[in-house]
């Protein structure tokens, strides 16, 4: 229940269903003072959601800042899913937030983890039989890490799961802690409130950081921008989930 309320939320908090929600209530209004201000409030939330300089400042007060292990060494590394969609022939393939799987695979690869495990299942509504679990695994194999190096959980849904899950998994392992947490930069402060709620151990290594938010401010930037809005979608969810989090 808490996984499909989680899913109908996200829908409302969106800022462009508050400008849906204002404009149909201007539409039905019969006070025009009243269908004035309701206009102008919705002007000015585009205005303020499209804005790239206020975007950018949020996210990078948001953003947990880059780590280096240096030469510290790692049991392993969890690797946290989202990066893997799945196509209309139920076959996955890397979306947008690959990084997390190219940063994770480069730690263990050089050495600073000695193992990697993955947790993520399907989080759709309607899932298929598809598991971004099973997809990660074989692309692992295909990379040519052994099967001795990875731990593979394929049944989580969200970030709460991917801690239980993972503690699972890990207490039947002799690997100890801390473990070093990869995820993209704007889920790693709702990442490691859960881990940390969950009893386990981890170091933040983010990755996967928004470009645009990483160069200096130009003048273009004070011109609202179609794409922060799908930007800040994401980053609300987060702070709505770390919230839940806290309260929870």
């Amino acid at each position: 229940m808490y996984f499909i309320l989680s899913k109908v939320l996200y829908i409302l908090i969106l800022p462009f269903m508050w400008v849906f929600g204002i404009l149909v209530y201007a539409l039905f209004t019969k006070n025009p003072k009243r269908r004035y201000k309701l206009l102008l409030t919705a002007i000015i939330i585009l205005c303020i959601f499209g804005n790239p300089i206020l975007f950018n400042l949020y996210a990078r007060m948001w953003d947990v800042p880059r780590y280096d292990p240096g030469n510290t060494k790692f049991s392993s590394v969890i690797l946290l899913g989202g990066f893997v969609s799945e196509d209309q022939n139920k076959q996955g393939f890397f979306n947008d937030a690959q990084d997390r799987y190219i940063q994770a695979t480069r730690l263990l690869r050089n050495q600073t983890a000695s193992h990697l495990l993955f947790t993520g299942g399907n989080g759709s509504l309607n899932p298929s039989g598809f598991q971004e679990g099973v997809f990660v695994q074989q692309e692992l194999r295909k990379a040519n890490f052994p099967d001795s190096a990875i731990l593979i959980e394929s049944h989580a849904r969200n970030t709460f799961e991917n801690a239980s899950l993972s503690k699972a998994i890990l207490q039947k392992t002799t690997l100890k802690p801390p473990y070093l947490l990869v995820t993209s930069a704007f889920h790693m402060r709702r990442s490691l409130l859960v881990f940390k709620k969950a009893g386990i151990p981890v170091v933040a290594y983010p990755c996967d950081y928004d470009k645009t938010n990483q160069g200096a401010f130009s003048l273009m930037d004070l011109l609202p921008d179609s794409g922060v809005y799908g930007k800040w979608n994401t980053y609300i969810k987060e702070l709505i989930g770390y919230v839940v989090t806290v309260i929870k």
